[in-house]
């Protein structure tokens, strides 16, 4: 398989290429409103919303900003991420109380759901009233942004059936909700979500269990670059970031590395 050269806005499942680009509207949400517009004509959706909120959580996140694209077949919204210098405000975060889901399933992280509760309503208005030729629908985001996305479906589903995501790619996401709501998540989304991790991204590990769950369908990059279904627990990683949450974090510089969104998109597109 090559790297494709342009987005297919006609794919309606699961495929490395998929993934790539998801990955490259991810990266596309950390640019200015400007950029945003001007790659999207090029990939060849003619309709761009900016969706953003200077409201900020009560702890170091910074404002939430998103974008949605659309065509006559397909719409993908994109959350942005935030910076891995505040992983550690994640950390320290942990102990705040959980956020009620949607349609009063489970809890979710209080300073994701606060951050996503600042833009949902308009991201909600844009999908359903840019969906107006059966499109397909995506959620992508990267860290911050991924665990967005992952609630932005996962709400729009639970709570308008009808609203429900063809897909939900996200990369190097932290951990944004409970077992009872991953558990919905994976039932609602089976075979539609995807999570990405590449090799040692520390973020993934945040917040700690077992206060805060991942979903199923993970995709891991190992050192080499080969994909797996499945990681490796890494002995003693998940008690060492337990045992953080009281006090400074000195994060290591290869987890911070393989965080990047270009670390992800370039190691997807060497599996093209």
């Amino acid at each position: 398989m090559s790297v494709p050269s342009a987005l297919d806005h006609q794919v309606t499942g699961y495929s490395l290429a998929h993934a790539y680009w998801m990955a490259r509207a991810a990266r596309l949400a950390y640019e200015n409103p400007a950029e945003v517009e001007r790659q999207a004509r090029a990939w060849g959706f003619d309709r761009v919303r900016h969706h953003e909120s200077l409201f900020e959580p009560p702890f170091a996140l910074e404002d939430t900003q998103a974008y949605t694209m659309a065509s006559d077949r397909m719409i993908v919204t994109a959350f942005r991420g935030t910076e891995p210098a505040l992983i550690r405000d994640w950390l320290s975060d942990a102990a705040t109380p959980p956020w009620p889901g949607p349609a009063r399933t489970g809890y979710m992280h209080y300073g994701f759901a606060e951050a996503l509760d600042s833009v949902y309503p308009g991201v909600r208005e844009t999908v359903a009233g840019f969906r107006d030729g059966g499109q397909t629908v995506w959620f992508t985001g990267h860290s911050l942004g991924g665990a967005l996305a992952m609630l932005a479906g996962c709400r729009m589903y639970l709570e308008e059936p009808r609203l429900r995501a063809d897909g939900v790619y996200t990369y190097g996401q932290p951990r944004a909700c409970d077992r009872v709501l991953a558990a919905a998540v994976n039932k609602g989304f089976k075979g539609r979500l995807f999570r990405f991790v590449n090799n040692d991204d520390v973020v993934p590990l945040l917040p700690p269990e077992p206060a805060y769950a991942h979903t199923d369908a993970l995709r891991w990059f190992d050192a080499k670059g080969t994909l797996h279904t499945s990681m490796p627990r890494i002995a003693g990683a998940a008690d060492r970031l337990r045992g953080a949450v009281a006090g400074p974090v000195v994060l290591p510089s290869d987890g911070v590395r393989d965080h990047f969104i270009d670390a992800y998109v370039a190691v997807l597109e060497r599996s093209l």
